[in-house]
């Protein structure tokens, strides 16, 4: 059977600056940066941001390799911390400026589309230490200026823009379950944190439709999507899985595409104690500046049951006093990463944006499998055999298409990665690129898998 594409359909990649720069001639420091120079023991073999994939340097030949790897559009993110000398001010950095411009200009000599996006879990050390990060609407309104700063250099040749990279993993690993640096484990102030990152996509986004009005140019927000499913028809599991949707899905992408939050989130916040503080103005920016275009990052589902407990028990809040997660029996899984393999949840995304959010235009920004000790499977060309990645993509692909043929607005899809790339304090331990990097000696070479996504990207179709 052949599977087939609509015929404008992009076919990319997805990294950060973050994972690929390292922070070669930054005049700052992010919360990663910071935590890697203080604890580098968090970080996997001690492994940490300063080198990355060396893309700072390797920027023209990796842009070739990927050219060659048939990807048609890179989403790459503007480090803040590079970019811009004064936060206060917006005053730039004159280096930072000339590398995103070289990037930007080599990006387009290898035919190769610009998706910019301006925060990929990469804030200013400097700002959580002065003001508190993401729990501050002044740092709202520094990061509206940095914004207008990259649609003011950047915007004469990007199309694309996105103000933040999955904000549900800021609101998680920094302020509820610790994976990131500050390792807050505080509800109410995670409840403010998503309020406020709202607020600055909006105020953003107001900024960038007064430069540069549709249809030439577009904007929105990538959110990674986790759709939950209950454990069982139990009412009390479904009720659990309802408030899991909200939380983790519908808490950024209500506002992003309708501009308001769920109304039975705001109740169920409200009655705990734990809304956050808003104003009328606010709330107006977020109901008129949604997003024209939705990019979703998918790579597993979010199957959860009832609580073991009464959310009514004396605890500190937190989200997942409404549900506990809840771990299928036969289900498929990536051992390597501890993550569930399951298609068929891109079906329904695709149904839910078409039906329940005006059927935005919308693409797949992240999608990838990352496998640990890739050595294993080198040939002796010393070419990766990949066959798992592959496998990967194409049932992902053939659970999308399925949404596209019944009308879902789906525009592309954008793996994860071009070229195997740091991962936050994971380092290097699994592998997620069409391209492997040895990264001793920044030696770069094309897997199996770049083979393939060149003939899907070439054709519009695999079988």
């Amino acid at each position: 059977m052949t599977i087939n594409f609509p015929k404008n359909f992009v076919w990319g990649a997805a990294t950060s600056g973050p994972q690929t720069e390292g922070n070669f001639h930054k005049p700052h420091q992010n919360v990663f940066d910071y935590w890697f120079a203080t604890e580098p023991s968090a970080f996997d073999s001690g492994v940490g941001p300063d080198l990355a994939s060396n893309f700072y340097h390797d920027y023209e030949a990796d842009l070739a390799l990927m050219a060659q790897a048939g990807i048609k559009g890179l989403r790459t993110s503007i480090q803040w911390t590079r970019l811009i000398d004064d936060f206060e001010t917006g005053r730039l950095n004159p280096e930072g400026v000339a590398y995103y411009n070289r990037v930007i200009d080599a990006m387009l000599a290898n035919g190769i589309e610009p998706y910019l996006n301006l925060h990929h879990f990469d804030l200013p050390v400097a700002l959580y230490q002065q003001y508190g990060g993401w729990e501050s609407k002044h740092v709202v309104d520094l990061f509206v200026t940095f914004a207008t700063q990259c649609f003011k250099l950047f915007g004469d040749r990007v199309k694309n823009w996105y103000t933040f990279n999955e904000p549900k993993v800021v609101v998680d690993g920094q302020y509820l379950y610790g994976w990131h640096y500050p390792q807050v484990v505080d509800g109410p102030k995670a409840v403010q944190v998503a309020y406020n990152m709202n607020l600055a996509s909006a105020k953003a986004i107001a900024v960038f439709h007064q430069y540069y009005p549709q249809p030439n140019h577009q904007i929105g927000i990538i959110l990674n999507l986790t759709p939950a499913y209950a454990a069982s028809d139990d009412p009390a599991d479904v009720a659990a899985a309802e408030f899991a949707e909200l939380w983790s899905n519908n808490l950024f992408l209500d506002p992003a595409v309708l501009g308001h939050f769920p109304e039975k989130l705001v109740t169920t916040l409200a009655n705990d104690g734990v809304l956050w503080d808003a104003t009328a103005e606010e709330l107006a920016i977020i109901a008129a500046n949604t997003v024209d275009c939705l990019g979703v990052n998918y790579y597993h589902p979010f199957r959860v049951q009832h609580p073991d407990v009464s959310p009514k028990s004396l605890q500190p809040w937190l989200p997942d006093i409404y549900f506990k997660e809840y771990e299928m029996p036969g289900r498929v899984m990536n051992v390597d990463r501890g993550w569930e393999i399951y298609p068929a949840a891109l079906t329904d995304i695709a149904k839910n944006i078409q039906t329940n959010y005006h059927n935005i235009p919308w693409f797949i920004s992240e999608n990838g499998m990352g496998v640990a000790g890739e050595e294993r499977f080198l040939d002796a060309n010393g070419v990766v055999q990949d066959d798992y990645r592959i496998d990967f993509m194409r049932e992902h692909l053939t659970a999308l298409q399925k949404g596209i043929a019944a009308g879902s607005n789906c525009q592309g899809y954008f793996v994860w990665t071009a070229i195997d790339c740091w991962s936050w304090n994971h380092a290097y331990h699994n592998r997620y690129g069409l391209i492997r990097d040895e990264i001793h000696t920044q030696t770069k070479t094309l897997k199996k898998s770049a083979a393939w996504f060149n003939r899907l990207s070439a054709t519009n179709q695999f079988e």
